[in-house]
């Protein structure tokens, strides 16, 4: 990754990066590694995970970004290195690869995945739909399908769930405001 950086810094839109679209989480986890690093890359745009990685094989892109669970199932029968995951730790689909932060990056991106419910959703009913989803998350059947499927979880409680996608919101409404990715 300090490779990708510094090479990215000395020789501006050079480093091609393939993601799954404008907005699209990949497309805004490179937008992040940019401006940490105040390096331009330039972005490919793909209509999903499968053709950057077809553009990444066939050398069209240098690099793309994609969620983990992607690229570890990808790297199964492919000429393919993750150099680095933005979560906290490690991923459990990819432990040998380092996170951004071991690496000296300080960023964090995640996919977050949640359900919702009509606004004023009576407790009692909000309670046991809370521990329905719990239970069907940590069923394990269900983690086992997940695993196969190179899918993480992270099951979350409605109130870290929200303080998250409040932390992440206000990272990309700044983002927008210095550098908005649609013109």
């Amino acid at each position: 990754m300090a490779d990708v950086a510094a090479f990215a810094k000395a020789n501006p839109n050079s480093v091609t990066v393939g993601t799954t679209g404008i907005g699209s989480d990949d497309h805004l986890a490179m937008l992040m590694f940019q401006r940490l690093t105040q390096s331009r890359l330039t972005h490919v745009p793909f209509p999903g995970s499968a053709d950057a990685h077809r553009a990444l094989l066939g050398r069209h892109i240098q690099v793309t970004s994609m969620n983990i669970g992607e690229s570890a199932r990808a790297r199964e029968g492919d000429p393919i290195r993750i150099l680095g995951v933005m979560t906290e730790e490690r991923s459990a689909q990819a432990t040998d690869v380092p996170s951004f932060k071991e690496l000296g990056f300080d960023v964090k991106m995640a996919s977050l995945r949640g359900l919702a419910a009509p606004v004023g959703l009576p407790p009692d009913i909000r309670a046991k739909l809370v521990d329905a989803i719990g239970k069907a998350v940590l069923h394990p059947e269900f983690q086992e399908i997940a695993r196969k499927a190179y899918q993480p979880l992270r099951l979350l409680p409605p109130d870290q769930y929200a303080a998250e996608l409040k932390v992440q919101e206000a990272t990309f409404r700044t983002m927008w405001k210095e550098t908005p990715w649609l013109k």
